[in-house]
């Protein structure tokens, strides 16, 4: 098992590092010691003890770097990830693969929207590209599935409902949004990665990383409205003006994203349990209702 103490001075290869999560991930690394590079699309501020690297890993695959990663923090679309491996493998200092894919896999299986499918379709199959490849090649991996984030304003669910409240004062619900959700701070996302990678019981496993609260789809858009300053303004609709409503607002790209199958999971239970994350590492999550949402702009 590898070992951070291994280490004199650890150095992180962070990819999609301007990420919500990956905000949070650079501080606690150099807080932990690490030296890092960064890769990001866009081209990011000199930052010290940061060594940025704008690159699209869409369009290519890592490079060698001069200054070999032990540890290679993930934070970019999982299936991206398998296009960049046979270059990893090139590097034999790498130890470690700590990478993000979602519950999604879980909750989205039986969508009846084609595009969410698909989506589960790619995650799935890049899950078992990364393991299979890792165990190929001697490689140590974790692998988290977060459920809902939020935390900085970059996500599609916490500030999606935040910029719908904001722009016409009220927030539609189909039925009684009692569906149950964990939304899980990214911050707590970026500590798990520091956590599980000094932890030798994190190895060679995945796990779900939800939120530290349990509350319906109705009562977390309540804590928004009170978060922004607003009284709650929520209404019931039934689905067929629903439909009529994304339709008519499917013009505007705030709004490009929504489909009815996101509708219909208002009143659909979304809960996993991280209680095998906090016995392995100590994944300890916060409160959704009790913290900065990272909405307040």
């Amino acid at each position: 098992m590898t070992m951070l103490a291994d280490f004199i001075q650890p150095h992180a290869l962070v990819t999609g590092a301007s990420s919500q999560i990956g905000r949070f991930l650079i501080p606690r690394l150099k807080i932990a010691g690490f030296t890092i590079t960064a890769i990001s699309r866009q081209p990011q501020p000199h930052q010290t003890g940061i060594t940025w690297q704008q690159l699209d890993l869409q369009v290519a695959t890592l490079p060698i770097f001069p200054a070999q990663p032990h540890f290679l923090f993930h934070l970019a679309p999982l299936p991206l990830l398998p296009l960049g491996l046979a270059r990893l493998a090139q590097s034999a200092t790498i130890k470690r693969i700590i990478a993000f894919s979602s519950t999604s896999c879980f909750s989205k299986r039986t969508s009846t929207d084609p595009r969410e499918k698909a989506i589960v379709a790619k995650l799935t199959e890049a899950e078992q590209s990364v393991i299979n490849w890792c165990q190929f090649n001697q490689m140590e991996w974790t692998l988290f599935r977060p459920t809902l984030i939020y935390g900085c304003g970059q996500d599609k669910n916490v500030s999606f409902i935040a910029q719908f409240i904001r722009r016409f004062g009220f927030f539609p619900l189909l039925g009684q949004g009692e569906g149950l959700r964990q939304p899980v701070h990214a911050d707590d996302l970026a500590a798990a990665c520091i956590q599980a990678v000094v932890s030798p019981a994190a190895a060679n496993h995945a796990y779900n990383l939800s939120g530290g609260q349990i509350l319906s789809y109705r009562a977390m858009v309540e804590a928004i409205f009170q978060q922004l300053g607003k009284k709650p303004r929520i209404f019931s609709i039934p689905l067929p003006a629903f439909k009529l409503l994304v339709y008519s607002m499917a013009w505007l790209p705030t709004f490009a994203h929504l489909s009815t199958a996101m509708i219909t999971r208002m009143n659909q239970d979304l809960c996993f349990d991280h209680r095998t994350a906090h016995h392995d590492f100590g994944y300890c999550p916060r409160k959704f209702s009790d913290n900065d949402m990272g909405i307040l702009k």
